[in-house]
């Protein structure tokens, strides 16, 4: 599955607004729970409890906050961009300014790992993440993303 499989451009964000953990959160499920058609409280509750488990900042300036929603008919991506960066209580204790939310029907396990292992692959391509950093609006991210994709088929 490629990334831009589930990512809708309408849930690419360039530009963070939020200084912190839950802002974030509230910011980047605004439109996957548009997409989605699902409330918004309540995705970003499912975020927030499943933070609470471990924080989903995997280190390295990269957050991917996900979660498993009851009822949910597909897999939802979305992306976001933070250009000061926000304590996402990461393991290295450094701010993250990259995001992708993933929000999955509850039964969906394999699909949910397979997904969460192809974002994080693709982010330790350093000259990568650098592109996305610099990024300044979501149709360049998309175009920095759909590269990437296509790139890795070789």
């Amino acid at each position: 599955m490629k990334i831009l499989d589930v990512l809708h451009k309408d849930a690419i964000l360039a530009d963070l607004k939020a200084l912190d953990k839950k802002g974030v959160l509230e910011e980047l499920v605004t439109p996957v729970a548009r997409i989605a058609g699902v409330n918004h409280e309540r995705l970003v509750r499912v975020l927030m409890e499943r933070e609470r488990l471990g924080s989903t900042g995997i280190g390295d300036g990269i957050g991917i906050p996900h979660g498993k929603l009851k009822g949910l008919g597909s897999l939802v991506l979305g992306f976001g961009l933070s250009r000061k960066g926000v304590d996402f209580e990461s393991m290295d204790g450094l701010p993250a300014h990259i995001f992708f939310l993933l929000i999955t029907p509850e039964n969906s396990t394999g699909l949910h790992l397979k997904l969460l292992a192809r974002i994080s692959r693709i982010l330790k391509n350093d000259p990568f993440k650098k592109k996305l950093l610099n990024a300044t609006e979501s149709d360049e991210i998309y175009s920095i993303i759909k590269e990437e994709e296509e790139e890795e088929e070789f």
